[in-house]
């Protein structure tokens, strides 16, 4: 795995997280608190946060796809979990064990281990 492609592997990851956490936050403080109370200050912002993450994580999502040549199944699998409550928790175990994958895989290849 060359250095372009596990950078943009480790800005998913990074990525993924704060927007897994924004989409539950939105939900919980912007629609449940503003319908319960009378507190609905929270929503724009909670809901352009999380939008703006969301934007961030695609495009990310996209790099990633453009340097590893992921089949379109993945993407999509990958896709789905930033629309999923939660999802991008996964998504971020998933990436890492790609990311260790990769960087084994480097290291054996710059080692002479494998031909790969």
């Amino acid at each position: 795995m060359d250095i372009k492609t596990a950078t943009a592997l480790h800005r998913l990851r990074l990525i993924s997280i704060p927007e897994a956490l924004s989409f539950p936050a939105l939900i919980l403080f912007g629609s449940v608190l503003s319908r319960v109370s009378d507190i609905d200050f929270l929503m724009m912002p909670l809901g352009m946060l999380h939008g703006v993450l969301f934007v961030i994580y695609v495009v990310a999502l996209l790099d990633v796809w453009a340097k590893t040549k992921w089949p379109l199944k993945r993407v999509a699998f990958f896709f789905l979990l930033c629309v999923l409550p939660f999802g991008g928790l996964y998504g971020d175990k998933v990436l890492k064990r790609y990311e260790a994958d990769g960087v084994i895989a480097a290291r054996a290849r710059r080692e002479g281990t494998v031909s790969a």
